[in-house]
């Protein structure tokens, strides 16, 4: 029996919204059915691009057209719980593109309103869904090589300064620890879990927006060097140094990668992954399915994963002294 096809809106027409629309198009069962966009023109040059149905120039347009199954929020970080709200406020399931909005007591509310409307609302966190990641979670899981004794993960680029710019704008949550930060803790929740104490260091650009921020996770028996920076290319590994070997998400750790294994002997091999999108995809399909099967919530990007990932940034933001 064929699948219903989920019908998207997404809400925001830049760079993200573009990479998750080209691996919506590859998904049976799916469709990109609406964009909306502060700017019309905007909007249509989308819808035209990605053959998107709909384009609306006004965000509550879309929230109020009855024939969209799902919408995708890709606006700046300090839009993301009114522009989620609204949508969940219409009965329409919010899949939030990271950080879920700018502290814990705007996620808290979110899911407030999806618990109150029965709505499904789910972080974008795409990482927690890609082969790569769950692969090499399992593997620390099983300790296969032992307890993790450190872990080191980092995520940098260097891109020039411009106010103009989301990303170095500070009104909206640009800088370094929201943008690309959120991934080096992630990694570090996902495997070790909540720190016991957080040392954490950071340099501004001239707007106050963060350059950089270097963050040491304290646990019982290991720590977390993490790094994010917008000054400097890095490896964006993720290295997990155990008690037997190491395991390491070769660069970018983030995104669709391969896994080095290497014990204490030398002995190395590297797992390959079978990727054919960005990797948008998995995350697409595991909310299509939670649609489907009317849940409210992703049992893999959970509400209590979200909360945690927010309040230790929110940890993080009042050691370097950022506030937005």
């Amino acid at each position: 029996m064929a699948l219903k096809t989920i019908r998207w809106g997404i809400i925001g027409a830049g760079k993200i919204a573009k990479k998750f629309a080209q691996d919506l198009n590859t998904i049976p069962d799916a469709q990109l059915y609406a964009i909306a966009s502060r700017d019309i023109t905007r909007a249509k040059k989308f819808a035209s691009d990605f053959s998107a149905l709909k384009s609306y120039g006004s965000y509550e347009e879309l929230a109020l057209d009855n024939n969209i199954d799902a919408v995708y929020i890709a606006t700046p970080h300090s839009f993301h719980k009114a522009h989620s709200i609204l949508c969940l406020e219409h009965k329409i399931p919010v899949l939030c593109e990271k950080p879920f909005a700018m502290n814990l007591s705007e996620v808290e509310e979110m899911i407030s309103i999806a618990k109150s409307n029965n709505i499904l609302l789910m972080e974008a966190m795409w990482t927690a869904f890609l082969p790569h990641f769950q692969y090499t979670l399992d593997l620390l899981n099983k300790k296969h090589f032992g307890e993790i004794v450190k872990l080191e993960a980092d995520f940098g680029f260097f891109t020039p300064y411009n106010t103009q710019s989301r990303l170095f704008n500070k009104s909206v949550g640009g800088g370094s620890l929201l943008d690309i930060g959120i991934y080096p803790i992630f990694v570090a929740l996902s495997s070790l879990g909540v720190p016991n104490t957080i040392e954490a260091k950071a340099e501004q650009f001239p707007n106050g927006a963060d350059s950089e921020c270097d963050m040491i996770f304290h646990y019982d028996n290991a720590k977390a060097n993490l790094k994010s920076t917008l000054t400097e290319e890095t490896k964006t590994e993720a290295t997990f140094h155990c008690e037997h070997g190491t395991i390491k998400i070769n660069g970018r750790f983030h995104q669709p990668s391969s896994v080095t294994l290497t014990d204490n002997k030398g002995n190395s091999e590297i797992k390959t992954f079978d990727y054919k999108t960005i990797g948008y995809s998995h995350e697409i399909e595991h909310f299509n399915q939670l649609i489907r099967t009317n849940k409210t919530v992703s049992d893999i990007m959970t509400f209590e994963k979200s909360r945690t990932l927010i309040s230790t940034i929110d940890r993080v933001r009042e050691k370097i002294s950022l506030k937005y």
